[in-house]
This record gives C-alpha cells, structure tokens and sequence, in this order.
C-alpha cells in the first residue's frame, strides 16, 4: 500500500478544480491583456475568479493581487510593505525569513514560546520604530495556529502594518475572521487541492504596495507578467471549495490525525513526542529519538511518504529552525518527521502508516 501524509507539503488537484481550469489550457488560450474578443474571453475568466476570492475572503476584489504562489506572494509583502524595519516570528516560513533579510529597512525576530506560539506582550516590545510585524497564522511545521486576530488588534493600536503568510490556514481555519484582523496576507493554490503557480497577496485598500516584480501594466501596475488564467481560475475554485466544506473536512483530519497520533504514541511511549499545541487538525510533527533522514527514506521504500518539515527544506541538512525556536536542541531538530492529512486520507490508509511507522522504527521492516 502507498499512503500519501504530505499534504503540507501539496494536495493533489481536485477533478472539480481540474475541470474548471481544463478550457483555459487550450480553446480558450487567449493573453487577458489582448484588446481581442480572445483577450476578452481570458480576462472575463480572471475577473469572475477574482470576484470569486473576494467573496470567499470577505474582501474587495481590487484588494487581490495574484502572483505565481506563497513564495512571491511573501516577498512582495516582506519587502514592499510598510516603512521601518519588519518584525518576523522565529517560525516563519523561509520565503518572509529570507525576504526580511532583503528588506531595505532591516528586520528584527520575534521569539516564540516553547508551545511554538509568539507571545504579545514580546511583540509589543519590538514594535517600537516597526514599519511591519510578520506572524504566520498557521505554521507549516508543526501545524500550530498564532494569535492573528490579537496580534492585527495590537499592531492597529501601535499604527503597525499586519501581514500573516495564510498559506497553511486556507483549508484550516475562517479566512474572513483573519481577513478582518490583517493589512495583507498571502495564499496558495497547491495547499487546497488547486494547482501549483497560483496564489495571491491580499492587501486591504488604504495599504501602500510598492511592485516587487516590474514590467506591464498587470494587476493595476503592480505585478508585471501575462496572467496565468487557468492557474487563477483553479485557484478561485480550489479557495472557495476549501472554505466551503472547511468545518466537515476538519471533523473528519482531527479524527483522523487523532487516531494516528495515538496508534504511535501507544506503540512507541517515550520514544517520541508531539511538538507544539493549539494544532490545526492536517498536521502531527513528531520527534523521534532515532529519528531523521535515514527514518523518512525507509518509511518512503515501504509505502509511507511524509516529510522532516518545510518542503521547501526537504534537502537540506540543517537542523529545523522552528523546533530550534521552541527551545529544541539541534540534534532534536534534525530528528523530526511532519504527517500531514487531507480530507481523502483514509482510515485503513492510516492504520497502514501507524503499522509502518511502528516496525520502521523499531527495525522489524528491513530497507
């Protein structure tokens, strides 16, 4: 049996996002910038999808940027939004760390506490001279949701501008209740079962953008490059979907990641441990004592794929720098294992996982 536990990483594209995107790809090929009944016809479909996000979000439809996905998306706001230096959570993403250390008035880090969770009262204190704070509303590590709608209450009190990376929260949690407490914040389409190079930067009107990416005149000036139309489409598709049928998927993930958790905490007892708290339900990150690369390969030859963390630092050698910000050690930090579920993760699939985990680790499966 093979059991895919990555959805972090990406979900696999719905027959319902594929068969709206399908016209796009061939009869209706049409640049959405072409003064043309063909260029009509794509920019209609941008517009509709458009207007199909904003509804989903509760936003305005010229509040939607879109961009190629989270990476761009996050750099844009990172660099482009706000004056003074921006404060990132310790656990953000790759794409705001890195984007923070080209951001042309600098960058200071927020800690967070051991539960993975950043803290007001520390935010506060470096929001001083602060142009931007960066706080992710789900992490894509540990599956642990921040306190945005707090935070985007602090940050509005300090005349601070908000930006969270929503990139896991969009399957997870409400979008228009953290709509309602951010300046900008950023999604992606292959996290929702909608296609890879597809996402968006939302940034609430009032909000000063500066372009990151120059050339035409798209998105209002601000995001130069042909529109990729059947990409957006699924995007809209896949958004609207995800939120539409949010609180029955989740219902059904937390039993689900509930059952693996305690299926290889029974077997297993001290042997690992959980990491972080207040989860959302699609992700359980576990450490192992005899944990790390050579554990993943071998739950991968026999069936079970699942990650050590970010899959944008799946090759890497480095020690996880969101368990090293919880105060893990970094020999910890390299022993960690993220599953991920979705909403067609099967139980028989998890008492698979929950058998292979189990015999990997103690050494009972050879590879």
């Amino acid at each position: 049996m093979n059991v895919y536990l990555d959805y972090a990483a990406t979900a696999p594209l719905s027959e319902e996002v594929f068969d709206a995107m399908l016209p796009y790809f061939k009869e209706q090929y049409g640049n959405p910038d072409s003064p043309h009944a063909y260029g009509r016809r794509a920019a209609y479909a941008v517009s509709e999808a458009r207007d199909r996000i904003a509804e989903t979000l509760g936003v305005l439809p010229q509040e939607i940027y879109f961009t190629s996905g989270g990476t761009e998306a996050d750099n844009w706001a990172v660099r482009r939004l706000g004056k003074g230096r921006a404060v990132l959570s310790a656990v953000e993403h790759s794409a705001v760390i890195e984007a923070g250390k080209l951001r042309a008035d600098g960058s200071a880090v927020l800690p967070v506490a051991g539960n993975g969770c950043a803290e007001l009262a520390k935010a506060e204190e470096l929001l001083d001279g602060a142009g931007l704070l960066c706080v992710m509303a789900v992490n894509n590590e540990t599956g642990c949701i921040q306190p945005v709608e707090e935070l985007g209450a602090l940050c509005k009190t300090r005349g601070v501008l908000f930006f969270s990376d929503c990139v896991q929260a969009a399957g997870a949690l409400d979008l228009k209740k953290i709509a309602g407490a951010c300046d900008a914040f950023s999604l992606s389409a292959h996290k929702v079962c909608g296609p890879k190079g597809a996402g968006a930067l939302v940034v609430k009107k009032g909000v000063s953008l500066r372009p990151l990416v120059a050339g035409g005149e798209q998105e209002r000036g601000l995001r130069g490059g042909t529109l990729n139309v059947a990409g957006i489409v699924g995007f809209s598709v896949a958004l609207a979907s995800a939120q539409r049928d949010r609180e029955k998927n989740q219902m059904k993930i937390a039993f689900l990641r509930d059952r693996f958790e305690q299926g290889v905490l029974s077997a297993l007892g001290g042997e690992v441990c959980v990491n972080g708290e207040n989860r959302v339900a699609g992700i359980s990150h576990m450490t192992f004592k005899r944990g790390g690369t050579a554990f993943l390969n071998k739950l991968d030859l026999h069936g079970v794929a699942c990650s050590g963390g970010a899959a944008c630092s799946a090759h890497s050698a480095l020690p996880s720098h969101v368990l090293t910000a919880m105060g893990r050690s970094e020999e910890e930090a390299r022993r960690g294992a993220r599953f991920s579920f979705g909403a067609d993760t099967t139980e028989a699939e998890i008492d698979y996982a929950i058998r292979t985990v189990v015999e990997c680790y103690l050494g009972v499966r050879g590879g």
